[in-house]
């Protein structure tokens, strides 16, 4: 699906899309930072990149931003993410569109505050990870993506 896609997503007034935010934190030596959900959420155990939903009156930098200091304790400014992709996903009457960003810094060390464990791999092995099933397509892009 290309962005010129995105208007014609199965959708209604009364059901509006929900926006997803990710972060593919990348390390110095181009290693992804993922997190594995807790027991008790949606997609327990499966692994995947951090991130959360749009709040109402946030744009997708904003949401990510805080969603990194809420879940991992890091500090990111707007300057700091860089669009990468999307995925989408119809569960039931709902569209989910999932925003992948690019992070290459940072402030802090990572703290597994949302997740039972946090791991960092290289993108061509994250493909071995138990992933949910909206992450997976991202994972292509991040196999693409030029070291910096």
């Amino acid at each position: 699906m290309s962005l010129n896609d995105l208007g014609t997503l199965n959708t209604s007034p009364d059901r509006p899309p929900l926006l997803v935010v990710a972060a593919a934190l990348i390390d110095a030596d181009g290693r992804v930072l993922m997190q594995r959900r807790p027991p008790g959420k949606a997609h327990a155990g499966l692994w995947e990149f951090p991130g959360g939903k749009v709040d109402a009156g946030e744009t997708p930098d904003q949401a990510l931003i805080r969603e990194l200091d809420e879940e991992l304790g890091l500090s990111v400014h707007a300057d700091d993410l860089a669009p990468c992709t999307f995925a989408t996903d119809q569960q039931g009457s709902r569209t989910i569109i999932l925003l992948l960003f690019t992070c290459c810094v940072w402030r802090g060390e990572p703290i597994a505050r949302a997740a039972d464990a946090m791991c960092w791999n290289v993108p061509t092995e994250l493909r071995r990870l138990p992933m949910p099933p909206l992450d997976v397509p991202l994972l292509e892009h991040l196999v693409a993506y030029p070291r910096r």
